[in-house]
């Protein structure tokens, strides 16, 4: 329509392209979000000397705020200023709740009522399945006409969690002879990064003041837990606590893969480290298994560490890189590929050898278009991870073991590092940088937004098999 000025068309256009396709439109509001929080750290009131704060570290920063990733090129604790942190702390509860969540809660505490449109967005926040086109199958974790208790769930879960958690820090703090005022600030500075699993710290020192002190750590693990697990998962159960059979597939495939991997992991690492000097080697049995079960949890995104990570073996890295290409649950703060996305192949390899033609799980047959998300999932994430390695390792020759570790640290914005980060050229904090915000923009999200608009086929070919195996 002529006479129609440029914030209009813009309005116009963005507005189309939240009806038509929430994953660009999440992609979008997600990579402006990204911006704004760059020219932000760039200003100098952000920093704590008053200057302004490089671009590439600025930018760096940003990304991984807002992806909830955890790794830096700068120290946290002591370059930004008290407004750079209130920066960092509203920015990580954005990136953990989700764009279009976020924007649905925003709406229905404005409009006390939740459109279709909003469900929908929402919806495919929570279900990746969602943000293709074409009608859904009801049989999800939360459904459509849920939508609304859900949102609920994520405002108030968030809000509740980080506040008891945060509360019973604070007098952990106090006897450690820290002032009333700032333990407060840092309890719940530590509990939102924990509950977001970005895994920041207040203090130059990082979680080494408190490596002994198991109240601190075990409630920096529930927290970190709690957000791992995702939000359909805490969903379902507030609704049914004593109810399991009640539980979704879903919930119950997170909870028991979660479960698993955290004692997998902790087994792992006591086996391989138990005579490492520099890591657990001369310790007593139970801090062993404590700091073991504490590093099996943090690796799937928590970001936390009690330990210089660059003094693990190379097989315990190994292991570590394993946990944090897996993650946490979906629709979480944890990044990964998801554990619900390795439960779906193992259970379609358990499903091969035994010669079945449908996968099931818990009484329910799980249908094939899941497996080929699950896949597809996998293949995108490893080959996002093979090029960031490559281009990095061919930039600054470092070994494979720590730049792999590094990218992999980023895409599943695990947030734990050997050091290598800081230290990286320019060029290749920037691939970092991309590499984090493909990881938390999910490959799923990504892949459907690049592609073109669903396609109906009219016919169907003459089938053949390949050889495969």
């Amino acid at each position: 329509m002529p006479g129609r000025g440029p914030v209009r068309r813009l309005t116009d256009y963005v507005d189309d392209i939240g009806r038509h396709s929430p994953a660009r439109f999440a992609i979008l509001i997600f990579t402006g979000l990204i911006m704004l929080f760059t020219a932000i750290f760039s200003l100098p009131v952000a920093a704590a000397d008053g200057r302004s704060t490089p671009l590439v570290d600025a930018l760096f920063t940003a990304v991984s705020v807002i992806c909830v990733t955890g790794l830096a090129t700068v120290d946290m604790a002591t370059h930004w200023s008290v407004f750079g942190h209130v920066v960092i702390f509203v920015g990580v509860q954005i990136g953990a709740i989700g764009v279009l969540t976020l924007a649905s809660i925003m709406g229905l505490v404005v409009s006390r009522k939740l459109g279709l449109r909003a469900r929908l967005m929402a919806a495919s926040d929570s279900n990746p399945l969602r943000v293709h086109a074409g009608p859904v199958p009801e049989g999800q974790a939360v459904r459509l006409g849920e939508v609304g208790g859900l949102l609920a769930t994520v405002a108030l879960s968030s809000a509740v969690i980080q506040t008891v958690i945060a509360l019973l820090l604070v007098p952990r703090l106090v006897i450690d002879g820290i002032p009333l005022g700032e333990s407060v600030l840092d309890s719940f500075y530590y509990s939102a990064m924990a509950f977001t699993n970005t895994g920041f710290s207040p203090n130059a020192e990082g979680l080494a003041p408190f490596e002994n002190d198991y109240w601190f750590l075990t409630l920096i693990m529930i927290g970190v837990f709690l957000g791992s697990i995702g939000f359909p998962v805490i969903y379902a159960l507030a609704r049914n606590p004593w109810h399991p059979r009640r539980w979704s597939v879903h919930v119950k495939l997170t909870l028991v893969t979660s479960f698993v991997l955290l004692f997998a992991g902790a087994l792992l690492f006591i086996v391989l480290e138990f005579d490492n000097p520099d890591t657990f080697g001369g310790i007593a049995a139970f801090p062993t298994v404590f700091q073991s079960l504490f590093l099996s949890q943090m690796t799937r995104s928590g970001g936390f560490s009690t330990i210089d990570i660059g003094d693990l073996n190379g097989s315990s890295l190994l292991v570590t890189d394993m946990l944090m290409f897996i993650g946490g649950g979906s629709a979480s703060t944890a990044g990964g590929i998801k554990v619900t996305t390795l439960a779906v192949l193992f259970l379609a390899a358990f499903a091969e050898a035994r010669g079945n033609r449908s996968m099931e799980a818990f009484g329910r047959r799980i249908p094939s278009d899941v497996l080929r998300l699950s896949v597809s999932v996998v293949l995108w994430g490893a080959t996002i991870v093979a090029v960031a390695s490559i281009l990095i390792m061919h930039i600054t020759k470092e070994p494979l073991e720590h730049v792999l570790f590094e990218v992999i640290s980023a895409f599943a914005t695990s947030g734990l590092s050997t050091g290598l980060t800081a230290e990286l050229p320019d060029s290749c904090k920037y691939i970092l940088a991309v590499t984090m915000w493909m990881g938390r923009v999910g490959t799923v999200t990504l892949s459907v937004a690049l592609a073109a608009s669903q396609r109906r086929q009219l016919f169907t070919r003459p089938e053949e098999r390949p050889i495969v195996g």
